[in-house]
């Protein structure tokens, strides 16, 4: 995978695991707020307004956490205020790249090749991954944000007064629900599809899978009885596990070892996936091309001759039917 130590990388750092096999995700580092005045947000520095043309987002396709910042700058209406650039799929040595490929938009503000010279750029001593989504602003040549539950957060609002579309994905009477759905999904289903798969150790494995399958039970359950996650209302809780869910059967099912069941084999949760799909704007921010060959041809330790397999066929575009 690779990081970057003392501002300088090092392409030879492999995942990061505990005694017992298990996946430890580290923290985001850059966590500052954009806001509508310039004040800060609930953590790091103030001084990011929001202004149309300040910001830069740099995301993968392939990557659930940065596609859903490509779905709120869409939802938002923030395609004219926000940039954007796009990396190739294959992280390899040099980690997330713009080596020229279908579907790759280069880097057009700061002309970096590789995204770790972005970090490099923004804080010459930086030690850590290089992890995508980043959200940058051109007025100060720094990165506001890599955490993608952040970067959602201010898309939602932050711009609401120069011109973003309507729509609140946060609101505050949902608040609570809104967390509370959020902590287990990203526990046990947006990260525990990575445990699982990344797992070094039998008990590290059946200890995630369990998780996942238990979380999907859950949420069939749920969506059975009611259109989203939070009742009728469509938020920010359905958008974080949009992401997971549309990769489950492509890439988490084999790839990641979470082959109990398909998401197909789950009715209610897959009519809400394409019901999702096909919301306006989000189909343009998906591209599968680029998310099987990420994980099979980056995941060498999983899948060491980089076959990408054909399949599965999913037909997103049939229309939901739970509540037709």
């Amino acid at each position: 995978m690779g990081m970057l130590i003392d501002g300088k990388w090092h392409s030879d750092e492999e995942i990061p695991v505990d005694e017992e096999g298990r996946l430890q995700r580290p923290s985001s580092v850059f966590r500052n707020w954009v806001t509508a005045d310039g004040a800060a947000g609930p953590e790091g520095e103030g001084g990011f307004r929001a202004e149309p043309g300040r910001y830069h987002l740099y995301i993968a396709r392939a990557c659930p956490w940065a596609h859903r910042a490509a779905i709120f700058r869409e939802l938002k209406g923030l395609q004219a205020m926000i940039g954007l650039s796009v990396t190739h799929w294959l992280m390899a040595e040099d980690g997330w790249t713009f080596r020229e490929a279908p579907g790759v938009v280069a880097d057009e503000v700061n002309g970096v090749d590789c995204l770790w010279q972005l970090y490099a750029k923004s804080d010459p001593g930086y030690t850590g991954r290089v992890t995508v989504p980043v959200l940058w602003d051109k007025r100060t040549g720094r990165i506001v944000s890599n955490e993608s539950a952040d970067i959602i957060r201010m898309f939602n609002s932050a711009f609401d007064g120069v011109g973003a579309a309507a729509g609140d994905y946060y609101p505050a009477e949902l608040r609570g629900r809104i967390d509370e759905v959020n902590r287990r999904v990203y526990d046990n289903l947006n990260n525990g599809v990575y445990r699982a798969g990344f797992a070094r150790s039998q008990d590290a494995y059946d200890e995630a899978a369990e998780a996942v399958f238990e979380t999907l039970d859950w949420l069939e359950e749920m969506l059975s009885g009611q259109r989203y996650l939070c009742g009728e209302t469509l938020t920010e809780a359905d958008w974080r596990l949009f992401t997971t869910l549309l990769r489950f059967d492509a890439v988490y099912h084999g790839h990641f070892k979470c082959n109990l069941r398909r998401l197909v084999d789950y009715p209610a949760l897959w009519s809400y996936t394409r019901e999702l799909y096909q919301h306006s704007g989000v189909e343009g921010t998906v591209d599968f091309d680029h998310i099987k060959r990420h994980y099979y041809e980056s995941h060498r330790h999983i899948n060491p001759t980089g076959i990408v397999p054909k399949g599965p066929v999913l037909d997103l575009d049939r229309a939901g039917d739970r509540w037709l």
